[in-house]
């Protein structure tokens, strides 16, 4: 990785932490502030913001267009299936299926689109996950939190637990279809689609689902077909509520904005480093937000995470200067129109790292073309060779001929 990647990446990543972070806090404000004695309690209203950068955009092919509403309708089904969850769930056990996105990610990948990833890339998100998992696992936690905890467990059903991991196992897989299928549009549609313009199209999708799905209970509240628990009527509470509490829409604008230019760094990522990059960045970012508190605050940590600290720094270390082997990098720049044609046409077949691959494949043929002569060429080598020998006998019958004269 060349060192202006290096510069990038630690952009974005500096990028998506402070935005993210700020957004936690956003979120914890809007949550649990109280605005004359209530809180604020609908989410659903707090639809996905576009980004200002990918409002200038033009309107891509139909066959992306399909593929940014299947992505649009994925994003909005998984996270009711990860709030659901968190109902028949305990702590410990939302802590590692946050921690272990990185495997539907590549679990995926190669259930989809038979993309197959090289060794290391394995080990780096084994590495990743069980660093994170056991570094926010032993996280001291208060006595009050632990009780509470084990309340809960005590008050659930077998049958209940069962039902939140599936619910948990559901919005894991849905994050990995969404993840996956982002990096093969860029794959495919690569040089003409930017993060900005699939940041727009998807959070213009997820908009009007969300909105349609408030139209319809609104309406459904209305003729009292919902009656009026749950989402029912919840668009209409939600204005009349930031409408009796100015402070509440202000700090929604906040939790809004911060998510909106996070979504900038995250889809800019997507295009330039992939999934497994953006979902390492954002795997990690808990851990390190815990190591600045520790930093800042001088907070203690027991010394198994700190093990945990070195396992997931050695996944990203080996992510960051892993060097491939010298044949898949011994790659000639293009020269020719064909070779730049063949470069740019994506992996349709196999579906794996594509970069090296293809590189190593034309390098291979420019040398087979540089050695074999053409046609033409072999013709005219034989003639050379076929009259040189000609003038060479004519040369020894001459000598012959003058040596008997004498």
């Amino acid at each position: 990785m060349a060192m202006h990647r290096y510069v990038e990446l630690a952009i974005v990543v500096a990028g998506i932490y402070a935005l993210f972070l700020s957004w936690g806090v956003a979120q914890e404000r809007v949550t649990t502030s109280d605005y004359a004695g209530k809180r604020f309690r609908y989410f659903m209203c707090v639809f996905p913001q576009p980004g200002v950068r990918a409002l200038a955009v033009s309107l891509p092919d139909r066959g992306l267009l399909g593929k940014f509403a299947q992505l649009s309708v994925i994003s909005v089904m998984a996270s009711p299936f990860g709030y659901a969850s968190l109902k028949f769930i305990d702590y410990p056990t939302m802590i590692l299926g946050k921690s272990c996105k990185l495997v539907p990610v590549l679990l995926m990948n190669a259930v989809l689109y038979g993309r197959r990833f090289p060794l290391h890339r394995y080990a780096i998100a084994a590495l990743v996950t069980a660093g994170v998992s056991a570094f926010m696992l032993l996280h001291p936690r208060s006595d009050d939190a632990r009780a509470r905890d084990d309340r809960k467990r005590a008050e659930r059903t077998v049958l209940q637990s069962l039902w939140g991991l599936a619910l948990l196992a559901v919005n894991l897989l849905l994050d990995g279809i969404t993840n996956s299928t982002q990096d093969r549009i860029f794959h495919t549609a690569r040089g003409t689609l930017k993060g900005p313009h699939m940041m727009l199209y998807m959070n213009v999708g997820a908009t009007i689902l969300t909105l349609s799905y408030m139209f319809a209970t609104e309406a459904a509240s209305a003729t009292g077909a919902l009656g009026t628990g749950g989402t029912a009527g919840e668009l209409r509470a939600a204005v009349a509520f930031c409408a009796a509490h100015p402070r509440a829409l202000a700090d929604l604008l906040a939790f809004a904005a911060c998510g909106a230019l996070g979504q900038c760094f995250i889809f800019h990522a997507l295009e330039r480093f992939g999934a497994v990059t953006v979902v390492t960045v954002t795997v990690t970012r808990k851990m390190f937000s815990i190591l600045l508190s520790v930093f800042l605050y001088d907070h203690r940590l027991v010394p198994a995470q700190w093990l945990a600290v070195a396992a997931v720094f050695a996944g990203i270390a080996l992510e960051a200067f892993w060097k491939p082997s010298s044949a898949s990098t011994a790659a000639a720049p293009a020269t020719s129109a064909k070779t730049k044609v063949a470069d740019a046409k994506p992996d349709t077949a196999s579906g794996t790292d594509h970069d090296a691959s293809d590189d190593m494949i034309l390098d291979r043929r420019r040398t087979a073309n540089s050695t074999v002569s053409k046609p033409g060429e072999l013709g005219s080598q034989e003639e050379s060779r076929s009259k040189a020998g000609h003038q060479a006998r004519h040369r020894r019958r001459k000598a012959g001929k003058s040596g008997r004269e004498d």
